[in-house]
């Protein structure tokens, strides 16, 4: 029988760390009284954590372990943990003990208000203000003002979600922080609450400030991949228009220069090979865009939208 309540905990060099977790998340979930599985995802530690899990995992039930043959970091490792998860409800966490496993009980009390998304806040964050959270507050603004989805701390990976709606969003690169945007532009009910935050008491801390550049792009990325799947027709015609405005001038400026006579041997050549290039690349980029409004309509993308908002109304 599934779960009602999926854990997933993306594992990368925390040996000193599990022990002590995996007793605070059973606390939690003796706390909510609901079924639950705990998925503990190795992303190839170098350290003994798949030892840790495999000795943990034989006085829980509870546990089931995933081990990656090689590094491929915490976006994939959230990603396969969404994949392997059978609750109704998916929790995700760190486990570096940063994150309060108390705090999951409130996170599915929100949840049971009728969203979909609950994000955590980590509202008093106990690291270095520099190279943590002076970064960290100039994406989360950025993030906000590009998606429209207002989450004060997305890098908070403690979150809760209803289970379609992560089997529904594939994720790559650095774009776990972006789940709660693509899920509101997906038709999701996002919330946010404040959560416990803690100092780093065991190992060091994976992430740099050289991770800011990886989070820039993905968000760049998501925004173009948003809009395009709502109006790719809408996408392509701007692209269209600089070269169908380049090709309109200079028809203009040859017909001008025709009428005045000041129409020189090479001229006329050269205006009809400037219109003729620049209104086939005009015309090149709408026909992309029919042809993409053809592909997402029948890959059913609006419609899944849809139904997927159904389908989280119903539950």
């Amino acid at each position: 029988m599934a779960p009602a309540l999926s854990i997933v905990v993306p594992v990368y060099n925390e040996e000193e760390s599990l022990e002590e977790l995996h007793a605070q998340i059973a606390r939690a979930l003796d706390a909510c009284g609901r079924t639950a599985e705990v998925v503990y995802v190795d992303d190839h530690s170098r350290d003994k954590s798949l030892a840790v899990l495999l000795k943990l995992r034989e006085s829980d039930p509870r546990i089931r372990v995933i081990r990656f043959t090689r590094n491929f970091g915490q976006t994939a490792a959230m990603g396969a943990g969404f994949d392997y998860a059978r609750g109704r409800v998916v929790v995700t966490l760190d486990a570096d003990l940063q994150n309060d496993p108390a705090d999951i009980p409130r996170l599915l009390e929100e949840l049971d208000k009728g969203y979909d998304v609950v994000a955590g806040w980590r509202r008093s964050r106990q690291d270095g203000f520099l190279l943590r959270r002076l970064p960290s507050l100039i994406a989360n603004r950025l993030i906000a003002w590009v998606t429209g989805t207002g989450i004060h701390d997305t890098g908070c990976t403690l979150k809760a979600f209803r289970r379609q709606v992560v089997k529904n969003l594939p994720i790559y690169a650095e774009q776990h922080r972006f789940l709660p945007a693509m899920s509101r532009q997906s038709g999701a009910r996002v919330s946010e609450i404040v959560v416990n935050h803690r100092p780093r008491i065991h190992g060091q801390s994976k992430y740099g400030i050289e991770r800011a550049l990886r989070v820039f792009l993905d968000l760049f990325a998501i925004k173009m991949i948003a809009q395009f799947a709502h109006r790719p027709l809408h996408y392509f015609g701007l692209f269209s228009l600089p070269f169908a405005a380049i090709s309109l001038v200079a028809l203009v400026f040859g017909v001008w220069d025709y009428r005045h006579g000041r129409i020189e041997a090479e001229w006329p050549d050269f205006v009809v090979l400037v219109v003729g290039l620049f209104l086939s690349l005009a015309f090149y980029f709408i026909l992309l865009g029919l042809l993409s409004e053809l592909a997402v309509s029948a890959a059913g993308m609006h419609r899944r939208r849809v139904l997927d908002r159904v389908l989280s109304d119903s539950e």
